[in-house]
C-alpha cells in the first residue's frame, strides 16, 4: 500500500513467501503506474507446483500489473487552501490574482477588513504566494494542501 503524495509512505510485505518475492514486485507496480493512495492485495493459492524465487516475482508483478490494468483509477487535483485577509478597498485587486492563478472561492466575508478562503491548484501555489507578496495588498496563509 501506499499513501500521501509529496511524502508517500508505503508498506510491503511477503507474508511467508520468500524475501523480497511478493511485497516488493507489487510495489514495483504502484510505482510503475505512479499511483498513491492505494490498497494491492493478491492472494496467492498453492497449486502443488514450486515456482522458485523468479516465478513468485514474475507471478505477484503479473497480478499486481493485471488488476491495475483493469481497475478504474481515479485521478484528483491537488488544492491548497489560503486564507486571506485585507481591506475592503483592495478587494478588486485580490480577486484579480485569485482569477489569474484559476482559483476558487470557497468563503469570504466583505465588511471593511474583508476575509477570504480559497482554493487552487498545488501547480499554482507558488505562483499565487510570490505575486500576493510582491502586491503587498493583503495577509495570506497556507491553511491545507490536500482537498
Amino acid at each position: 500500500w501506499q499513501i500521501g503524495v509529496n511524502e508517500p509512505i508505503f508498506k510491503l510485505n511477503d507474508d511467508g513467501e520468500p524475501n523480497n518475492t511478493a511485497g516488493a514486485p507489487i510495489y514495483g507496480q504502484i510505482q510503475s503506474f505512479e499511483l498513491t493512495n492505494i490498497v494491492i492485495v493478491v492472494v496467492r493459492v498453492f497449486g502443488g507446483v514450486k515456482l522458485g524465487p523468479g516465478g513468485l516475482v514474475t507471478a505477484y508483478k503479473a497480478a499486481a500489473k493485471g488488476a491495475l490494468e483493469q481497475a478504474k483509477i481515479i485521478t484528483t487535483e491537488i488544492k491548497d487552501h489560503y486564507t486571506l485577509e485585507f481591506p475592503y478597498s483592495k478587494m478588486h485587486s485580490v480577486i484579480r490574482i485569485v482569477q489569474s492563478e484559476k482559483g476558487t472561492i470557497l468563503e469570504q466575508v466583505i465588511e471593511n477588513n474583508c476575509k477570504m478562503k480559497i482554493s487552487l491548484s498545488q501547480s499554482k501555489s507558488k505562483s499565487f504566494e510570490e505575486k500576493v507578496a510582491e502586491s503587498r495588498i493583503c495577509h495570506f496563509k497556507k491553511i491545507a494542501d490536500i482537498d
